[in-house]
């Protein structure tokens, strides 16, 4: 299996840590995050993973090149001459001929690779999006309203909702819906329903770790502190 992942971007939302570092080398713990994610995919049976990188690029190649990785894990390169988003850059990854992979550089999830890969195989959606629950916990009173007359008054209700991960399985042919510029994925999204295509959500069970702030990388290292076993047998 084969999977690309997106570190090309400037981290800013997680300074002042990614001033020296690009964000995928940011430590958890004692390891950076992507090592931790390399290492999963390993595991979970790819052999080819596709790095998209532009800023200090060349501090992730360096330390990759550095630290023993699995040895049926192939790496290869694309440089990222300016941001292209976290789509964009797959249309600049060569000989994407079978279903594949797609995670932004900044995730840590103990979220089963593999099985989302079958999952996948095994629908009709083009794309196939990983979700996690997430609570969103309002601290102000909700009113619901109809015709100016209250409906119903809810003291600081918590809602839920599916997000996307920010792991993605993707059919081939779908990366000929991005052009070769700043793309996001939202605006592939888009470009799917347009075409009427359809797209797969996956729900797997799992600990979920969208490391673009600060407080998020607290909350992870945290955990892993205080779990290290987390995303060892993941």
């Amino acid at each position: 299996m084969r999977a690309v992942i997106l570190a090309g971007g400037k981290g800013t939302r997680l300074r002042p840590y990614t001033t020296v570092l690009p964000k995928p080398l940011v430590p958890v713990a004692d390891r950076p995050i992507l090592e931790l994610v390399l290492r999963q995919l390993a595991r979970h049976g790819f052999t080819r993973v596709d790095l998209s990188v532009g800023h200090l690029g060349g501090l992730i190649k360096a330390y990759l090149d550095s630290i023993e990785l699995p040895e049926d894990l192939e790496l290869h390169y694309v440089w990222e001459d300016a941001p292209l988003g976290t789509a964009g850059a797959l249309t600049m990854i060569e000989d994407l001929s079978e279903p594949f992979l797609a995670m932004n550089g900044d995730v840590l999830t103990t979220l089963d690779y593999a099985q989302l890969m079958r999952f996948h195989g095994g629908h009709e959606g083009g794309i196939t999006i990983a979700t996690h629950k997430k609570n969103v916990e309002i601290d102000l009173g909700v009113i619901e309203s109809d015709d100016g007359f209250v409906q119903e008054y809810v003291e600081k209700p918590t809602m839920r909702f599916d997000v996307s991960m920010g792991v993605y399985a993707y059919d081939p042919d779908v990366v000929e819906l991005i052009p070769p510029r700043h793309f996001d994925f939202p605006d592939v999204v888009n470009a799917m329903l347009e075409a009427g295509r359809k797209i797969a959500v996956y729900s797997g069970p799992g600990v979920w770790f969208d490391i673009g702030t600060v407080g998020e990388h607290e909350r992870a290292t945290a955990e892993i502190e205080a779990h290290p076993e987390i995303f060892e047998n993941a």
